[in-house]
C-alpha cells in the first residue's frame, strides 16, 4: 500500500496528529454540526487519512470520501472500507473529467497536489521551507457534478485539494446547501476565485476558520466582506477554510 518508508512514516504521523486529540475532535464535531445533520450525505474531497470522515460519521452522516493518492486511499479503506455509510473514490476533482499529474510530497502527503502553481507558490515561501515534492503519479480526475450524479446531492461539501479548489468548483453547476474550501495565504487568488464562483452559484453567507482551529472567526458576512478579510489577512496566518451557505 505504501510506496516508500517515508510515505509510511508520514502517514503514521498524520494518523497520530489527526486522530490522537480528543479536544480537537470535539471542536470539529461542534463546527460541522452547524452544517451537517444525522442522515445527511457529505462529500469529503481531499480526505487524506479521514479525520473529517470520522467527524461526519459521529454526526450521523453518510460520506463520500474522495482521495486520489493510492496510499491515503488505502488507509481510508482500512479504516472505513467495511462501513456501508462510507464510499471511497480514489480520484481527484477538477473542472472536467480526465487525467492529471499529481506532485507528491512523500514526507507530508497532505500537501500533495495536481496544481503545479500551488507547488511553485509553496517552494521557498515562509513557513513552507521544509516542504518538498519529489515524485509524481498520474491520477484520474472527475467532477463534483459527476460525483453528485453517482452518489446523490450532498448537504455539505468539504474541499481541501491544495490549490485546486477553484477548478473543483468550476466542475459543479448547481449549489448544494453548504460547502467549505481551504485557502492559503501563498495563493489568495485561488480563494478569491472560489468566492467569485460561490457568488455565481448563489452562495450568500460566508465565514471562515483559521488553520486547524475548528472555530469560526466571527459573524456570517457577505462575499465582499469575506474577500476583504482574506485579502487583509497576514501572510503568517498561512491557511484555513472558508465556509459558504445558501440562504
Amino acid at each position: 500500500m505504501f510506496g516508500t518508508l517515508r510515505t509510511a512514516r508520514a502517514t503514521v504521523r498524520s494518523l497520530r496528529i489527526y486522530y490522537g486529540n480528543k479536544a480537537r475532535a470535539a471542536a470539529m464535531d461542534r463546527l460541522y454540526s452547524v452544517f451537517v445533520q444525522s442522515g445527511d450525505l457529505v462529500f469529503d474531497v481531499g480526505a487524506h487519512v479521514g479525520d473529517r470522515i470520522a467527524s461526519f460519521r459521529r454526526l450521523g452522516a453518510r460520506v463520500v470520501a474522495v482521495e486520489p493518492q493510492h496510499a491515503m486511499a488505502g488507509v481510508l479503506k482500512l479504516l472505513y472500507g467495511l462501513s456501508s455509510a462510507v464510499a471511497i473514490e480514489e480520484v481527484a476533482v477538477g473542472r472536467e473529467p480526465g487525467r492529471a499529474r499529481m506532485l507528491i510530497n512523500a514526507d507530508n502527503p497532505t500537501v500533495s497536489s495536481v496544481s503545479r502553481a500551488f507547488v511553485d507558490a509553496a517552494r521557498g515561501a515562509p513557513g513552507w521551507e521544509s516542504q518538498h515534492w519529489t515524485k509524481s503519479l498520474e491520477v484520474t480526475v472527475t467532477t463534483l457534478d459527476a460525483l453528485i450524479a453517482k452518489h446523490g446531492r450532498p448537504a455539505f461539501i468539504k474541499l481541501d485539494v491544495e490549490g485546486c479548489e477553484a477548478d473543483a468548483l468550476q466542475g459543479m453547476s448547481r449549489a448544494v446547501h453548504a460547502l467549505s474550501f481551504e485557502f492559503t495565504t501563498i495563493q489568495r487568488g485561488v480563494a478569491l476565485a472560489c468566492i467569485e464562483r460561490c457568488k455565481v452559484l448563489g452562495y450568500t453567507r460566508f465565514n471562515a476558520a483559521l488553520g486547524e482551529s475548528q472555530v469560526l472567526v466571527g459573524d456570517w458576512v457577505s462575499a465582499e466582506d469575506i474577500a476583504r478579510w482574506l485579502t487583509e489577512l497576514p501572510q503568517r496566518a498561512n491557511s484555513g477554510d472558508v465556509y459558504a451557505v445558501v440562504e
